[in-house]
């Protein structure tokens, strides 16, 4: 695909590829809001970024996900009884864009944006500092006019592949995503995992043959193995379930110990590749 293809490029994948530059694979954190507290979430954030996160993504609670996992399902679960609202969350986003300068990406199921509404939702993440929005339960071809009403409020769109996508869907789905494509190790749920699977390589190769856009792995990863193996392969590392089990082990400690977990494993995570 050519570069006449795509709208230029954003800040995400700016910084991402910034990112992969400086450390040869970007990371992408994932933080489930109001896990267990909002002022967790945002110590997580400072945390995070001066760990080293290029970019990161900020999980809003919903009682049904799609596609995660028991720890990430648990931490929703712990947010919700605690009558997290999305108003809560966009303004602990305002509070922590005081420290936080990265891109911030919402991973929002689309029923969420959907009650809240559409034009409301847009307005209010742009204001607080959301860079870009992650739908997981919006497909092509129906995601179509909703990207294009993403685009219109200045926000970015990210879509997911899954290893079974369908070449045509493939296509679809990375013209449509204009920050970055989110492509899913395994088909399933997410959740830490022994090794990525080895056909990993000739999806993720695949994918960036239709696109100039980042193509970034999640769903089980979580060691500097992992890592390794996506260098040279994809831009960026996206790592959820196994930070999301770092803050677990600290509940009771606090927000600030809580963060300091989660920064020192991003730390441990990335030492290898900073030594390449």
């Amino acid at each position: 695909m050519s570069n006449t293809d795509t709208p230029a490029a954003g800040i995400l994948s700016r910084a991402i590829l910034i990112g992969k530059a400086s450390k040869s694979l970007a990371y992408l954190p994932f933080v489930p809001a109001g896990y267990p507290d909002l002022a967790t979430t945002i110590a997580t954030l400072v945390a995070l970024e001066r760990a080293g996160a290029d970019v990161i993504e900020i999980g809003f609670p919903f009682s049904d996900p799609v596609a995660d996992g028991p720890t990430i399902q648990e931490a929703f679960a712990f947010a919700l009884a605690r009558k997290v609202r999305v108003t809560d969350i966009f303004d602990a986003i305002r509070q922590a864009r005081t420290f936080v300068k990265i891109p911030l990406v919402a991973m929002v199921s689309f029923s969420v944006v959907y009650r809240f509404g559409l034009e409301s939702f847009l307005k209010q993440a742009k204001s607080v500092g959301i860079t870009g929005l992650i739908l997981p339960d919006l497909p092509p071809p129906e995601a179509a006019p909703t990207c294009e009403r993403i685009g219109s409020a200045g926000l970015e769109t990210v879509m997911l592949v899954a290893p079974t996508t369908a070449p045509e869907r493939r296509a679809e789905i990375a013209r449509l995503s204009t920050g970055f494509i989110y492509y899913l190790s395994v088909s399933g749920i997410t959740g830490e995992r022994v090794s990525l699977p080895e056909e990993l390589t000739e999806g993720v190769k695949q994918l960036k043959s239709l696109t100039d856009r980042p193509v970034c792995v999640g769903f089980g990863v979580s060691k500097p193995e992992h890592l390794a193996q996506l260098t040279g392969l994809a831009d960026g590392a996206i790592v959820g379930s196994a930070l999301v089990k770092q803050m677990k082990e600290r509940l009771p400690e606090g927000a600030q110990a809580i963060a300091d977990a989660v920064e020192a494993y991003s730390v441990n995570l990335l030492a290898g590749l900073r030594r390449r």
